[in-house]
């Protein structure tokens, strides 16, 4: 599985915003598709909440590309 590392500014992103940002999907609708049929894992655990908050250190995985989402500097 590749890895890719994603730096955030804020707290956290919320799970659809970040597959929109990394370019996993396109489309908020796609987001919303691939979380509510169970395509994407939050840590390991598969998540079907569009708006969970995401914070550095979480890992978020869909078709084979595992996200790591790290704290950027201010």
């Amino acid at each position: 599985m590749k890895t890719e590392k994603i730096a955030i500014h804020t707290g956290f992103i919320k799970l659809d915003q970040l597959l929109k940002f990394v370019g996993a999907v396109e489309t908020g609708g796609q987001a919303k598709d691939a979380i509510q049929s169970g395509e994407v894992s939050v840590n390991g655990e598969r998540c079907e909440m569009r708006g969970k908050k995401i914070r550095p250190g979480d890992r978020v995985a869909l078709d084979g590309v595992e996200i790591e989402v790290v704290a950027g500097e201010n």
